[in-house]
Parts: C-alpha cells; structure tokens; sequence
C-alpha cells in the first residue's frame, strides 16, 4: 500500500473548513438562516416558525449570527419596540449550498431513518 502525503494546501483548506464548520454549528442555526434566507422575520415569528427552540436559546443563536455578520438586526423606534432579523449579503452568500442541501434531502431523505426529535424542551407531564 502506498502511503500519502498531505500537502499544506490541504491541511490549510482542512482548517479553513473546520472554522467554517465552527461558524455554523449550532443546534439551531442552520434552521434560523434556512428561514432568514427566505425573507425577513420578527423574533416572534422566529420563534413560532422554529418548533421546540426556547426564547433564550433564540435570542443566544441570532446573536451568534449576529456577532459573526451573518444576521442583521434592525431595531425600529416604536411601541411597542419592533425588532427584525434578516440575512446579511455574506450570510446570503451561502443560498446555493442552502439550495443544494434541499434538493439532496428532496432526493435521499426519504432514506434515512426518522429519529424522535430531541431538540427544545421536553414537554411537562403531569
């Protein structure tokens, strides 16, 4: 068997991906940009189109985001106070891949088994 070298390029592009991977990680934040990609939403919006996220860990991801440039935040003078989160022109960047994921489960997701969800709060009983 031959043995393979690694070259630094790879090594380079390896961590260059590893950071990417790292920006995006998150156990929500592939779902709040997925949205976010298509149009602008309020926080409460967010909140109710996103099944089993809590406020607290909304309010920790879109200022992940937002702290990375990839979500903006825009708070108009009103009252009551209205706030609304949309993608930035780096964040929309990555539409294609988003695409291109959703036309990979259109077409494989059907094989892959379904796994209860564990994601939120598990609901109270009693």
């Amino acid at each position: 068997m031959e043995n393979q070298t690694i070259d630094d390029d790879q090594i380079n592009m390896h961590e260059e991906m590893r950071r990417a991977f790292a920006l995006l990680s998150g156990k929500w934040k592939l779902e709040i940009m997925w949205l976010l990609n298509q149009r602008i939403y309020r926080f409460g919006e967010l909140r109710k189109a996103i099944s089993g996220i809590t406020q607290h860990m909304l309010t920790a991801q879109l200022r992940e985001l937002e702290n990375d440039g990839l979500v903006s935040r825009t708070v108009f003078a009103e009252v009551p106070p209205r706030v609304e989160y949309e993608m930035t022109a780096k964040a929309r960047a990555l539409g294609p891949t988003m695409e291109a994921l959703a036309l990979w489960w259109s077409e494989y997701g059907q094989s892959v088994p379904v796994k209860p969800s564990s994601r939120g709060r598990k609901p109270k009983s009693g």
